[in-house]
């Protein structure tokens, strides 16, 4: 049925249109639309009824004498209500040697648009041919962001010390055919939401999302199809796909609806945000929207404007500082904060948005100052990836007194620890008092260092001591995608095994990695299914394997309950942490300064730095709540004894908290029960972590 609320005769261009806000808004009079292009000589607004509508039921002109103020071309028109589709054609000159791109036989998304709509036939391919894609095309949709009950909800701002983040993909949380949900449900926000008692149970505090922009899912290798997202089209539209609505504005609502549920349970809502590149690609690529309303503005281009910079390396590089540009993502974040009530953004390749227009590094990027003081930002998580395809790598130096940072030195160096490498004790030592040797010069808090071992790109948990090597064969590109530099060890034998003894080793070795980013100073996450070990059979790329290589298996929880109670209960204890007050914070050095009580070898206050070192223990206060804690790291592949620290002075004893080596349950044990040592040494076994504590009036 047709959206319109009157024929198409009865549909009005109104001359009031105005250049603010852009995108189509919703008013009493009708839909205003507004659009940024510099260099168009005609813009057209089309109206159709149907999402796979070969033609129009109305065509706009946009007359530039009286509905263009500066570059922006807008119109007012009367007759119209949400759930209108819509798109562009916009008409100018043809030179790609001179950075132009227009193309009026193509239908173009408005970049502001709240909703898109895929036809059924939707083909990346027709974008690149001369002929007419209206058909084939994405169209925008006309929301009213205002037409929805939020129920009181908002963001719920909790502290980053209590923040504890569980990075994960829409579709692959509930996809798996035993998730247990109905085929409608499943691999959407509305599954998402089923599953949320399992988010609480295991004691997730945050989920951060796989891109959930409208992406094109078939901007991948032929054959094919982008699983990730990171190829978007559009930065306000959530990604229809995700929705078990198929109406026009579902998508909306049920993302809406996720958000709502997710923060009634207590969880926050980051987003992976792309605002480094789009689906456009190369010179190669399809005009889908950026590249046929503004292409010089929109992107950074090589001297040869023909060419796109790739520092995304997927083919271009938006132009982040540009005014214009800059507007659109701040336009963007606020309108995911405000109308969608999202929590934090983690930035893919946040370094690309602190170059400038020549691809050159800014030492202060506009566009990272106006995120970082946007007063409607204020209080919203910002996570960077402080790194680029083009070799900018900033963890530690990125700007702002406000922004996180996935710590990609802490992966590494945990990692290189526990496989064996040598020269590891001191770094990994670093990485879990909050990394002090990166973030220490910066004066602030230890949640500035985001702390993992595993994230979507790369090896799952399960995999990283299961392979020596990737197995991308999957990805049709003869195994060369994917890091070569995984700092894996498959404890033996190559992937899957029956061998008991490498399980045993490879579950004590997930214990030990689990440990480290639950236990160390920092802002720990986990990815999807390494509570339960999942695997993707050693492929450690996996964008374009939507299958159950990429799904949760929920079987897992049963098949691997002994680590699923393992992290449960190391992220239950760190939740029961009794912490200052926010605005009463230490920084990470202060903390230092007036916790860590000393560092240690096998024997006490004897660390070994040395290069062939394997192991490392430290003391350490909670002082807050009057304990004691003892770390014993060993990496080497034997049992090691170790001196303990005293705790004769007050009558205490140490309490055996963590042994990875010893097997369920009492390789992790309630806090309250944990049972008593008196030994003045405790063999630590090879390759595993011990974890004691006392009362805080030890001597030491």
């Amino acid at each position: 049925m047709s959206s319109l609320l009157k024929p198409p005769a009865a549909i009005r261009p109104d001359s009031t249109g105005q250049s603010y806000p852009l995108g189509a808004t919703v008013c009493p009079e009708g839909v205003n639309f507004s659009i940024y292009s510099r260099g168009a000589s005609a813009v057209e607004l089309l109206l159709f009824d149907r999402e796979d509508d070969a033609h129009p039921a109305c065509v706009i002109p946009i007359d530039p004498s009286s509905n263009r103020s500066y570059h922006y071309w807008h119109v007012l028109v009367s007759g119209l209500r949400a759930g209108q589709i819509y798109g562009y054609r916009v008409h100018g000159r043809w030179e790609p040697e001179n950075g132009l791109r227009f193309d009026s036989t193509k239908l173009l998304l408005d970049p502001y648009g709240r909703g898109v709509v895929v036809p059924k036939n939707y083909s990346r391919d027709a974008f690149l041919s001369t002929a007419e894609n209206a058909a084939a095309a994405m169209k925008s949709v006309v929301v009213d962001p205002h037409a929805y009950d939020w129920e009181g909800d908002i963001p719920l701002k909790l502290p980053d010390w209590r923040t504890i983040i569980y990075e994960m993909h829409v579709r692959g949380f509930t996809r798996h055919p035993t998730s247990g949900l109905s085929d409608e449900l499943r691999g959407t926000y509305a599954g998402l939401i089923e599953k949320i008692p399992y988010l609480q149970q295991l004691g997730i505090t945050a989920v951060e999302l796989l891109p959930v922009f409208q992406f094109d899912a078939q901007d991948a290798p032929s054959g094919q199809i982008n699983y990730w997202g990171y190829a978007p089209v559009g930065f306000f539209a959530p990604h229809k796909a995700y929705s078990s609505r198929q109406d026009r504005l579902g998508a909306v609502d049920e993302f809406r609806d996720m958000v709502k549920a997710l923060h009634r349970a207590g969880i926050e809502v980051i987003l992976d945000v792309v605002y480094n590149h789009t689906a456009e690609g190369d010179h190669r690529g399809p005009t889908l929207s950026l590249r046929g309303l503004d292409n010089s503005t929109y992107y950074i281009l090589e001297r040869d404007r023909s060419r796109y910079a790739n520092y995304s390396g997927t083919g271009n590089t938006l132009n982040a500082n540009h005014p214009i540009v800059r507007r659109m993502i701040l336009d963007s974040l606020r309108y995911w904060v405000r109308e969608m009530h999202v929590d934090g953004f983690r930035f893919d390749l946040a370094s690309i948005l602190a170059r400038d227009s020549s691809g050159q590094p800014m030492s202060d990027p506009p566009v990272l100052w106006d995120i970082e003081s946007d007063p409607v930002l204020a209080g919203t998580k910002m996570i960077a990836e402080a790194w680029d395809a083009g070799g900018l790598y900033q963890v530690g130096s990125f700007v702002g007194d406000s922004w996180k940072e996935w710590n990609g030195r802490f992966r590494d160096d945990v990692r290189s620890f526990f496989r064996g490498d040598e020269g590891m004790v001191a770094r990994v030592a670093d990485r879990l008092v909050g990394s002090p040797e990166i973030y220490g010069h910066k004066e602030r808090e230890a949640e500035e260092s985001v702390n993992f071992v595993t994230s979507h790109d790369g090896f799952t948990l399960n995999d990283l001591v299961s392979y020596n090597v990737k197995h991308n064969q999957a990805n049709g590109e003869d195994n060369r995608d994917g890091s070569d530099d995984n700092r894996s060890w498959n404890c033996g034998v190559e992937g899957p095994t029956d061998d008991p003894a490498v399980e045993k080793l490879r579950n004590r070795q997930v214990k030990n990695l689990l440990t480290c980013v639950m236990f160390s100073l920092g802002m720990p996450m986990l990815a999807m299914g390494d509570e339960v070990r999942r695997t993707q059979r050693g492929n450690n790329n996996a964008y374009c394997q939507d299958n159950e290589t990429s799904w949760l298996d929920w079987t897992l929880m049963s098949k691997h309950a002994d680590v699923h109670r393992f992290v449960t209960m190391l992220i239950n204890r760190r939740l029961l942490r009794d912490i200052q007050p926010e605005y009463e914070r230490e920084s990470l050095n202060q903390l230092l300064r007036e916790s860590i009580k000393a560092w240690h070898g096998v024997r006490l206050n004897q660390p070994d730095w040395s290069n062939w070192s394997h192991s490392l223990a430290f003391s350490f206060e909670l002082k807050h709540e009057k304990q004691l804690l003892h770390l014993i790291l060993n990496a080497f592949w034997e049992p090691l004894e170790f001196e303990l620290p005293p705790v004769s002075e007050q009558g205490g004893v140490w309490r055996r908290w963590i042994d990875t080596t010893l097997e369920s349950p009492h390789d992790i044990v309630a806090w309250p029960t944990a049972p008593a040592f008196s030994g003045r040494t405790y063999e630590v076994g090879p390759r595993s972590i011990v974890i004691l504590y006392a009362p805080l009036g030890a001597s030491l």
